[in-house]
């Protein structure tokens, strides 16, 4: 228990020794520069009495102006500095009569009286006191500045911290919420097998899709992609597809879908902002896909001997509340694959600055179109992965409808 107490100890006061020899090495490199100095301008001195000086003025005066500039922090410059030098000036004298005592006794600068000493040589003195005293202030002063803005920018980080752990948590709630609004379960149609793939440049995004049952035989299929990206496109993005599904189940038109939805953003929308839709219904007992396209890319229909586009087309949502959509039909035979995307697939971009495009989405989609609707869109999306190298720059959302 003793040992303990006597190695606490010595730990204690070890910063101490350290903090002491470190002040004496300060005072030496001052009284260094006082016999430079007067080597420098021919003037002879005593080295000796000026290190005892130096050594004596900085012991002396350090524990004294630690304590009034402690009391002092709270002053703002030059307020505290000039009251720190008023008390420098009154305890001078006394440092100075201390100091030659020392002096005076160990290694006097020539055989003379205390008192000769005491009233002849107080210039150099009185200029070392206040020179040394001056420098302590204002480095201990630059120090304790130094340290607040250090803690201030401690805080600042440690808030900056908190805030985006508390963002990257909202995000992530957010992407949670965002998943959820997305179909969990794809409704399937007799003949038909549909699958599904969505993947957002960042926590959240502007792309949508949506399968909804209108009745046994019919499905209503749609993508969208709300300009930006990120938070704003998100909340867009959830408005799109309220609108959607509100409307869906009251009208058999794609057409008429697109304009209700339209004339819905036009009068919400923020400016500069829009949203391209695709909207389709799937009939399982006519083999028609009916149509509209509000400037959206345009699917592709793949068979076994072509790959065509759906034409037709008009104006994208949120711009123009009188455009007058149109619907299109499309008639699917067996062995038919309909792909409807985003265009993150299309313009994910490989390290050279080049496109994936559409023109090798729908290469690829004819080459492997004899596995299933899953398997195809699995296929797809890795490749497009492997293309930019999983960088995608714009939220990407894949749609395939087999045709059986």
């Amino acid at each position: 228990m003793i040992e303990q107490t006597s190695l606490r100890a010595t730990r204690l006061s070890f910063p101490s020794v350290v903090h002491f020899l470190k002040r004496q090495v300060v005072y030496l490199a001052l009284a260094a520069v006082v016999v430079g100095t007067f080597w420098a301008i021919g003037q002879r001195v005593n080295p000796a009495t000026v290190l005892l000086y130096s050594l004596c003025f900085g012991n002396l005066i350090s524990p004294v102006m630690s304590r009034v500039h402690r009391r002092l922090s709270g002053l703002p410059f030059p307020y505290n500095g000039l009251i720190f030098l008023a008390v420098l000036l009154a305890i001078t004298p006394a440092v100075y009569a201390l100091s030659s005592l020392v002096v005076w006794r160990i290694a006097p600068p020539s055989p003379q009286s205390l008192s000769h000493l005491i009233l002849t040589g107080w210039k150099l003195p009185f200029l070392m006191i206040l020179v040394y005293g001056m420098l302590a202030f204002f480095y201990t002063e630059t120090k304790r500045q130094l340290e607040l803005r250090n803690l201030e920018l401690q805080r600042s980080v440690e808030l900056g911290a908190a805030q985006l752990e508390e963002q990257e948590q909202e995000l992530e709630r957010a992407r949670e919420i965002q998943q959820a609004l997305l179909p969990k379960d794809i409704p399937q149609l007799p003949g038909f097998e549909i699958a599904t793939a969505w993947q957002p440049a960042r926590l959240v995004g502007g792309d949508y899709f949506d399968v909804l049952r209108l009745d046994e035989k019919r499905l209503a299929l749609c993508v969208a992609d709300v300009v930006g990206k990120g938070v704003s496109a998100a909340l867009l993005m959830a408005n799109v597809q309220a609108s959607v599904r509100a409307f869906a189940r009251d009208s058999n038109s794609p057409a008429r879908v697109c304009s209700r939805v339209n004339m819905v953003l036009c009068e919400n929308i923020a400016t500069g902002k829009f949203v391209s839709l695709f909207y389709g219904i799937l009939d399982a007992a006519k083999h028609t896909f009916e149509y509209c396209n509000a400037g959206h890319p345009r699917p592709k229909l793949v068979s076994s001997d072509s790959v065509r586009e759906l034409s037709g087309g008009g104006a994208v949502l949120g711009v123009f509340p009188t455009w007058k959509y149109k619907n299109s039909v499309v008639a699917l035979s067996p062995g038919d694959t309909l792909l409807l995307f985003t265009d993150g697939i299309t313009e994910a971009a490989a390290s050279d600055g080049s496109e994936f495009g559409e023109d090798r989405l729908a290469r690829l989609a004819k080459l492997n179109s004899s596995g299933s609707a899953r398997e195809l869109n699995r296929r797809l999306l890795a490749q497009v992965a492997e293309f930019c190298q999983g960088r995608f720059q714009d939220d990407a959302t894949l749609l395939v409808i087999a045709v059986k």
